[in-house]
């Protein structure tokens, strides 16, 4: 999912996002550790799109606020 199509979800669709992207982060780390050991780029996609949502997150926050 783009940045672009983020931009246009609400807060809590963002949330939803947000848990759906943890959950799926912590699943390829526990099959990375039981050996299973997903390809290493999905773990850093995951990441980056966990940093994507929270800035986006933040950037409506203090758009609030103005």
């Amino acid at each position: 999912m783009s940045v672009a199509e983020l931009r246009t979800k609400s807060p809590k669709e963002l949330n939803q996002e947000l848990e759906n992207l943890r959950r799926e982060q912590f699943n390829l780390r526990m099959q990375n550790k039981t050996g299973q050991s997903p390809k290493p780029h999905k773990i850093r996609e995951a990441k980056k799109k966990i940093a994507q949502v929270k800035t986006l997150m933040v950037e409506n926050k203090k758009g609030d606020k103005e």
